[in-house]
């Protein structure tokens, strides 16, 4: 995935509407662009996932914040300024009043993520935020190798990224809507480590 005419096949393939089976900083992950609603719909069904689970959003960097309208609180500021991010720490946002884009409405709030992954990094800075959930079948744990991955799935993606045996940890999910943060899912980073940087 290093090569660069890799990294534009995986941006091609999700321009295009594809769906992508794609190693993350923590676990194999599938990424769409949520400007295709069949291709999002798609990642529902490969997953089985009900459809009230909103899709957690990855992003390059703070930047993308202004385009998803999102209302960046003192401790969603304190955490961004962080060396925990980028990284596995995923924040769960409000939105700024009547900023909502039209790919996210009807939601309260959106979790999203800066990933600590050059190679991931490089595909959101050509596509822009990506909608990117666990590449594994509802109520399932998440596989650590591509073919355990794939065989979880109910259907076939477009592109299938093989980033060897991932250790599959999952982000630390903060709710930086509540006053204070509430640590809603504890992964690789903990919560003492959370409430250091929030002091």
């Amino acid at each position: 995935m290093n090569r660069p005419d890799f990294i534009k096949e995986i941006v091609d393939c999700l321009s295009g509407g594809g769906v992508v089976v794609i190693p993350t900083d923590t676990v194999y992950g599938l990424a769409v662009l949520p400007a295709f609603r069949r291709s999002v719909d798609r990642v529902y069904a490969l997953k089985r996932r009900p459809r009230h689970l909103n899709l957690p959003v990855m992003v390059a960097s703070e930047k993308d914040f202004e385009a998803l309208g999102l209302e960046v609180t003192e401790a969603a500021a304190r955490l961004l300024r962080s060396p925990l991010i980028p990284g596995s720490l995923t924040l769960a946002m409000g939105f700024l009043e009547g900023r909502v884009p039209a790919w996210l409405e009807g939601r309260q709030e959106v979790a999203v993520r800066i990933p600590n992954d050059l190679r991931l990094l490089s595909v959101l800075r050509q596509t822009g935020p990506l909608l990117v959930t666990s590449a594994n079948a509802h109520g399932s744990m998440t596989s650590e190798s591509l073919a355990d991955v794939l065989a979880q799935l109910d259907g076939v993606p477009d592109l299938a990224v093989d980033g060897g045996v991932l250790h599959t940890v999952p982000s630390t999910l903060v709710n930086c809507r509540c006053d204070p943060p509430v640590v809603e899912r504890e992964g690789t980073i903990t919560r003492a480590q959370i409430m250091e940087q929030l002091k």
